[in-house]
């Protein structure tokens, strides 16, 4: 039985530092890109915004942590882009790898960005860059949420689509 206590507010340093490394993630893909021209590192910062709204607007919405301070700081800053929804619905959604995907190419278009302007033009800064993006979006968003935010949440006590996903091992140990 898990007796972790969870937050009815985050501390203030764990939503920064997740908010900064999205930030940091973000930036280093626009300065990977840059290669391409401004006009791509538009796009490209474009979209990331674009998915952090689609994350506020379908998931902040019915969240137990709507308005206030939660892990990932999108709980806060939620009821500026969407009115409070029902509770009862956030676990209603079935979350699949595939829907991961959108998330997933705020990383894979600088990383492939990346490889093309490294052939065309070889870099180890790039190649330096690219790295560091890698191991920010596959192991810092786990440490993060993993270590410091899913864990303490109160959401995934009430039911988490995102905990289903990724936690099947220990929940087919509980089976």
């Amino acid at each position: 039985m898990d007796t972790t206590k969870t937050y009815e507010q985050f501390p203030l340093w764990i939503p920064l530092i997740a908010l900064l490394m999205e930030l940091c993630m973000f930036l280093l893909g626009a300065y990977i890109l840059l290669g391409f021209g401004i006009l791509i590192v538009i796009l490209y910062l474009l979209y990331c915004i674009s998915m952090e709204l689609i994350v506020v607007l379908r998931g902040c919405k019915n969240c137990y942590y709507y308005g206030k301070l939660c892990g990932m700081w999108k709980g806060r800053i939620a009821p500026l882009f969407t009115k409070k929804g029902d509770t009862a619905k956030f676990n209603e959604r079935t979350i699949r790898p595939i829907d991961l995907l959108p998330d997933f190419l705020v990383t894979i278009f600088p990383l492939v960005g990346g490889i093309i302007l490294s052939v065309l033009d070889f870099s180890m800064l790039r190649v330096g860059l690219m790295i560091i993006l890698l191991v920010l979006s596959l192991g810092g968003t786990a440490v993060i949420r993993g270590s410091f935010a899913c864990k303490y949440c109160k959401q995934r006590e009430v039911g988490c689509p995102a905990e289903t996903l990724f936690n099947k091992k220990q929940q087919q140990k509980i089976s």
